[in-house]
């Protein structure tokens, strides 16, 4: 939430995607699976959100697979550009398996003015998302001190991005992110690496890196 998403669609790989982490910590949640939260609060925004600063390029390393990102073999990259003080441009784009660059522009509009950090992310032709008015899809959960990486997921957390300025990714930095995520409500089982250069070669289960 691009991809047809990587942010995209209901998350927006984004992306404001969609990346240690925040300035206060996550509470424990029990993790849930690919049909969301079960019994637990829906997903919380971090207190604030820098929206200046986490304009540019973010590279999806890690998601919950989505139906319209299937499409998608590596590469996958979510750009926002600052429209005015309500809306972010929002272009997604991947690599195929065809070796084909897949390309989305959408919008991201803030609803939350407090944080900056729940956005509602609509797409030009996609079903239940065309309009730029909506519910919130696209929060963002967790963002490192540097704004190097970012977790950013739905409210009932049936989608999840681990985005970040750079496509590599260590083992030690995929251990830190499975840590996160799970502190997040989010079942690391049902999260898969994203390929990148530097980062994941194959898709794997993110529990499992």
């Amino acid at each position: 939430m691009k991809i047809r998403n990587a942010f995209g669609r209901t998350a927006l790989v984004g992306a404001l995607a969609a990346g240690a982490l925040l300035t206060a910590a996550p509470a424990q949640a029990q993790p849930v699976g690919p049909l969301g939260s079960v019994g637990l609060e829906p997903l919380a925004p971090i207190p604030t959100l820098d929206v200046e600063r986490y304009l540019g390029t973010w590279n999806q390393v890690a998601a919950v697979p989505q139906p319209f990102n299937l499409i998608c073999a590596r590469d996958t990259q979510a750009n926002y550009q600052m429209i005015d003080e309500s809306n972010i441009r929002v272009e997604n784009t991947c690599t195929t398996w065809t070796g084909q660059e897949n390309r989305i522009v959408g919008n991201a509009r803030v609803n939350d003015t407090t944080t900056n950090a729940q956005l509602h992310v609509s797409f030009p032709g996609v079903p239940t998302q065309e309009s730029q008015e909506g519910p919130t899809n696209y929060i963002v959960a967790y963002i490192a001190d540097d704004y190097s990486w970012a977790f950013v997921g739905s409210p009932t957390r049936t989608s999840g991005f681990v985005l970040k300025r750079t496509p590599d990714v260590s083992v030690e930095q995929f251990r830190e992110i499975r840590s996160v995520v799970e502190s997040l409500g989010y079942d690391s089982n049902f999260i898969t690496t994203t390929p990148t250069p530097g980062g994941a070669t194959t898709i794997q289960q993110l529990s499992t890196v």
